[in-house]
């Protein structure tokens, strides 16, 4: 596989279908592992392809486990790649979205995500207009960070408790956004600079999270509502979960967003399993919505 070239990688011919393969790729940036999810079943289309990014102090199994990504995989027929964080990077393997050297294309952290995605497309027959990233809070505002700069590669993004793109620039201006506060960004201005999206978005966040705020979901989809957007409200009910509010908004340029409230939900992936960390087990559940909304929207250019 391209980016292994001088470390020994698994074999092709060891991704069985319903198989779970860890991987290595390497680049002028540094080395990740990573884990591969290939469905069970017989597959004679390209398949879409999810890279889903882990959040704090959690891996790729616990990952897995917690957003029951894969057995989604298996119904619906897609492929999921899970980044590997490791602790030599970050001491609580966060993903390092508020340093300006892993917030640009090409470099750093973001390099090696769209590095072993690209591989993955290569090497398996992926779909190329159905590739996309998602992430849980550290993930997820890295997941920010990779559809505004890789919009050629990933067609659409799924944001789970995390941050906007550019909101922060180190580790004490990092902290000051996730409390919510001013004097975030690079402007210092208070606020990320918007810039007009150019994917859709889907975005889940608890209006009870104490370690994300949750002003950080209504500044991830700001950009989608300037100018004469059209926006949908409606307050809803999961039986036996959590109530949540879903805004549905379209930009002047047609780009769809989703921003769902999920009232007294915390820090953790809603309607996911115990047998992951930061999770929620009541709905509603933010990985079959959020494999709708991703899989509705292919990258049409």
């Amino acid at each position: 596989m391209r980016g292994c070239a001088a470390i020994r990688c698994p074999a092709r011919a060891t991704a069985q279908a319903g198989h779970f393969s860890q991987w290595t790729f390497a680049n002028h940036a540094g080395t990740r592992s990573y884990k591969l999810y290939i469905p069970a079943g017989r597959h004679s289309e390209p398949m879409p392809l999810i890279v889903m990014l882990h959040g704090c102090t959690q891996d790729a199994d616990d990952f897995a486990a917690g957003t029951r990504m894969n057995e989604l995989a298996d119904r619906l027929g897609f492929v999921v790649l899970y980044p590997i964080q490791p602790a030599d990077a970050n001491a609580s393997k966060c993903w390092n979205w508020f340093r300006p050297g892993d917030q640009q294309a090409e470099r750093g952290e973001p390099s090696l995500i769209a590095g072993m995605t690209r591989e993955v497309i290569a090497s398996h027959g992926i779909d190329t207009r159905r590739v996309y990233v998602a992430g849980l809070s550290a993930g997820g505002a890295m997941a920010a960070v990779l559809i505004q700069r890789y919009p050629g590669l990933f067609a659409a993004a799924g944001i789970h408790s995390g941050l906007p793109a550019g909101c922060a620039h180190d580790l004490p201006s990092a902290l000051g956004a996730m409390r919510g506060g001013k004097g975030i960004g690079r402007s210092r201005t208070g606020r990320a600079p918007l810039m007009a999206p150019s994917r859709p978005m889907i975005v889940f966040h608890g209006d009870a999270d104490k370690t994300v705020h949750p002003t950080n979901g209504s500044r991830l989809v700001a950009p989608f509502e300037q100018g004469e957007a059209r926006t949908d409200k409606q307050r809803e009910t999961v039986r036996a979960g959590h109530d949540y509010t879903r805004h549905r908004i379209t930009t002047p340029a047609g780009v769809d967003a989703e921003y769902w409230v999920i009232h007294g939900a915390g820090h953790a992936w809603s309607g996911g399993s115990r047998r992951g960390t930061y999770t929620d087990p009541k709905g509603p559940d933010a990985s079959a919505e959020m494999q709708r909304f991703l899989l509705a929207h292919p990258r049409a250019d």
